[in-house]
């Protein structure tokens, strides 16, 4: 008789990390401290970065820009190489987890000559509406745990 897991914990489906070592590659880090995308893997194979993403689609997304596309960015010779930065105003009330550096999905309006940012909706890293009604992506820094929406 099969058994079935009740809880499936980050790595017991994945086989990408153990193939990646027996297939020579030097793994430089596993985990970020980061929502999402935590489980992600950096290596080495000869003269070849090798970047493992995680399983879920936001997760998969939100690394990729953050680790992938600045390192062929930069391979390619492009000396400006991490996603364009603004200030915006936030337009709620937010608040995570501390140790963790927050990657949220948000829409942006500009009023008043500056601009104002919203979350998408729901941030689970597994709803890619949240990826496709979003114009940026807003960094929390790990320390911080709360954030308040601006008042009038």
């Amino acid at each position: 008789m099969l058994k079935i897991k009740k809880k499936i914990s980050v790595g017991d489906y994945d086989f990408v990390l153990n193939s990646l070592k027996r297939q020579g590659v030097k793994i430089n880090f596993w985990k970020v401290a980061m929502r999402p995308g935590k489980p992600l893997s950096f290596g080495t194979y000869q003269d070849k970065l090798v970047f493992g993403l995680p399983g879920n689609p936001v997760s998969s997304m939100i690394s990729f820009i953050q680790f992938v596309q600045p390192a062929i960015l930069k391979m390619q010779g492009r000396k400006n190489y991490f996603p364009k930065q603004i200030k915006a105003v936030l337009g709620e009330k937010i608040n995570k987890k501390a140790g963790l550096r927050y990657f949220l999905r948000t829409y942006l309006t500009y009023e008043n000559e500056e601009f104002k940012a919203c979350l998408t909706g729901p941030q689970g890293s597994g709803i890619l509406s949240s990826m496709l009604l979003a114009h940026g992506i807003m960094i929390i820094p790990e320390e911080i745990t709360s954030l308040n929406k601006r008042k009038k």
